[in-house]
């Protein structure tokens, strides 16, 4: 295993070639071992990392807090990466809260549009046009 490929890496952990030098550019992976053709090459450890990293962008993390959970998770603080999940969590409730609000404003002017006539009439766009109170 330790003798993979950049695109055999990619292809195990899910993602596209790109994204694995793109981690390696911003320090999310360490760049790789060369052969002497130049021919990178990875092995185990980097395949976990880059299931590490894919599954917390998957749930949400940016790539600034899945670095501190790598940073966390080599140094074993258990606490530490719980409450880091639990603040991802409060801001994933917050951002719910907030599409549901836009979700239900722009129900109310979907309904509101009789969806013909015009474009001054639009409730749609005359709310979009609107000036917002100072």
């Amino acid at each position: 295993m330790s003798h993979l490929s950049i695109g055999q890496l990619a292809q195990r952990a899910g993602v596209a070639i790109d994204t694995v030098r793109y981690y390696e550019r911003n320090s999310l992976l360490a760049p790789a071992g060369r052969l002497a053709s130049g021919y990178r090459r990875y092995g185990a450890i980097e395949l976990k990392r880059l299931r590490f990293i894919r599954r917390a962008k998957a749930l949400g993390f940016s790539l600034e807090d899945i670095r501190g959970l790598l940073t966390l998770s080599d140094s074993r603080d258990v606490a530490r990466v719980k409450q880091a999940a639990q603040t991802k969590l409060l801001d994933i409730n917050a951002r719910i809260v907030e599409l549901e609000r836009i979700r239900h404003g722009l129900q109310t002017l979907i309904t509101a549009c009789p969806g013909h006539g015009q474009a001054e009439a639009c409730p749609i766009l005359n709310a979009l046009t609107q000036q917002e109170p100072e």
